[in-house]
């Protein structure tokens, strides 16, 4: 079986400040993806302030938007406040099943959660954890063990699964546990060896010099420069990765998207 992902962090579908909507641009942009799964953040379920502001603003949540009627959807929210609420989402071609939400909050000032769906395809079920990390590294660092924590308990070894999302992790610290407690690779490792790249990255990346361990750069949108958009995998042959450079990327978010094509096989 062949899968095409995306991980996207959506900005709120909104311009620096809120000024302009970029949901509807947002949706036609994702939709060209032609993906089977879509790993979203910040995204918006509500929010009264921007629907009064703008006329075209969409009646239901982003996530229902954006999954329109070809996607199954799964959201979960993360942080509320009086206006509304955002979180993660996932979009699906296939049955999703199951999800749950877990709250993996560090402090009073940011809310965080990590989003697991059990997504059904072709009598498989492919275990999806959609992520959106702190800002600070201990926090980082608790809510990733949090992670592999609720992936040992929750997940069979032998389950193929997608991690993906928006890690904030601009040092690169986080990649080591990840590999050593769940057996994961990154989409821009080679063969599934760790800490290689494999697959050219597109835009500006190719003009810097890179170390051997470096992961995508997909912030910020206009000029890729962090690597913060992550996807691991297991039980997935990598047959290519990209970075979604350029236009309409630029313009519609902070951050740009990471697509990956793969191709389920058997765990040993």
């Amino acid at each position: 079986m062949k899968l095409r992902i995306a991980t996207y962090n959506i900005h709120k579908g909104v311009s620096a400040f809120g000024r302009h909507e970029r949901i509807h641009s947002i949706k036609d942009a994702i939709a060209a993806l032609d993906a089977d799964m879509v790993f979203l953040q910040e995204v918006q379920g509500q929010h009264d302030m921007h629907a009064r502001k703008h006329l075209s603003w969409p009646q239901e949540g982003q996530h229902e938007f954006l999954a329109g009627a070809s996607h199954h959807v799964a959201y979960g929210m993360n942080a509320v406040y009086e206006h509304g609420h955002h979180g993660n989402a996932l979009l699906s071609r296939f049955p999703i099943t199951t999800q749950v939400n877990h709250d993996v909050s560090d402090h009073a000032y940011e809310q965080r959660g990590i989003l697991h769906a059990v997504v059904r395809a072709d009598q498989v079920d492919i275990h999806c954890f959609v992520i959106h990390l702190g800002l600070f590294a201990a926090s980082r660092r608790r809510q990733i063990q949090a992670l592999i924590d609720t992936i040992q308990r929750d997940t069979p070894a032998d389950a193929p699964l997608i991690i993906a999302g928006d890690f904030n992790d601009w040092n690169q610290r986080l990649s080591s546990a990840l590999y050593e407690q769940l057996g994961v690779v990154e989409a821009f490792d080679v063969d599934g060896q760790h800490g290689t790249d494999k697959f050219q990255r597109k835009g500006l990346a190719h003009l810097f010099s890179q170390s051997a361990s470096a992961h995508a750069r997909t912030f910020p949108a206009g000029f890729p420069w962090l690597c913060l958009d992550r996807v691991y995998l297991r039980g997935f042959h990598i047959a290519a990765a990209n970075v979604m450079t350029g236009d309409p990327w630029r313009k519609l978010s902070d951050h740009v998207p990471i697509m990956a094509h793969l191709e389920l096989r058997q765990l040993r």
